[in-house]
């Protein structure tokens, strides 16, 4: 473990993480989109990081799921270890060479590895891609991702994407939390074994789908 990124030692144990968004008040009430904050977790629900995503109000209001972020993700002790960066790209099918592509560095300024979309007409799918930009795992979410009273996974898939080996759910939160706060709390399942930069891409992976899929939706209707 003394070769690992600082702060990512926690994450060589975990099988599961959970992403839970905190919602503003002022959001909740007037539906003023604000920084996206969420707490990470293990499976019993004890804090491991908090993530503060960083930008513009304009880039909020007038890009929304397709704005450019930086999120900064600390430890309990209140250290960065990991920094999500999304440019600003295109998010349609019509733009195949323009795509989200997303870069995640542990620690901050080194990087750990890449989030790409690729190119399909029907189905969410995403390549997971090491330090040296080398296909790792690929992501596959479903052709609909508005799960009626239900979760929407997207499977984590070996590079033959025959072989299915963990998932990122989006949950079901109900119906007042859906309509009223458009809150989000997603579930990665890994192998415990994964390397852990690979681990905190998959992390990167998350908040991407959340903003591309489920930030102006009214999702589980």
């Amino acid at each position: 473990t003394h070769n690992l990124p600082p702060g990512l030692e926690y994450l060589s144990q975990l099988d599961q993480i959970i992403v839970h968004q905190q919602v503003e008040l002022l959001e909740a009430i007037l539906g003023t989109e604000t920084s996206s904050r969420y707490e990470i977790k293990n499976h019993l629900g004890q804090r491991v990081y908090f993530a503060v995503e960083e930008n513009g109000c304009f880039d909020r209001k007038l890009c929304s799921p397709i704005r450019p972020f930086t999120i900064s993700i600390a430890d309990t002790a209140g250290r960065e270890v990991i920094r999500v960066i999304r440019p600003l790209r295109c998010n349609s099918c019509w733009f195949p060479c323009f795509l989200q592509e997303l870069e995640v560095q542990s620690p901050p300024g080194t990087v750990a590895g890449y989030v790409v979309q690729n190119w399909d007409p029907f189905l969410p799918k995403f390549t997971i891609q090491n330090q040296s930009k080398e296909d790792v795992l690929k992501i596959i979410g479903p052709y609909a991702t508005c799960g009626c009273f239900e979760d929407v996974d997207f499977e984590v898939k070996a590079l033959n994407e025959m072989t299915t080996i963990g998932k990122i759910s989006k949950y079901w939160s109900g119906f007042v939390n859906n309509v009223f706060t458009n809150t989000a709390n997603f579930g990665i399942q890994v192998p415990v074994d994964l390397d852990v930069r690979i681990k905190a891409v998959m992390i990167g992976a998350c908040f991407l789908i959340d903003l591309m899929f489920f930030e102006n939706s009214l999702d589980g209707l």
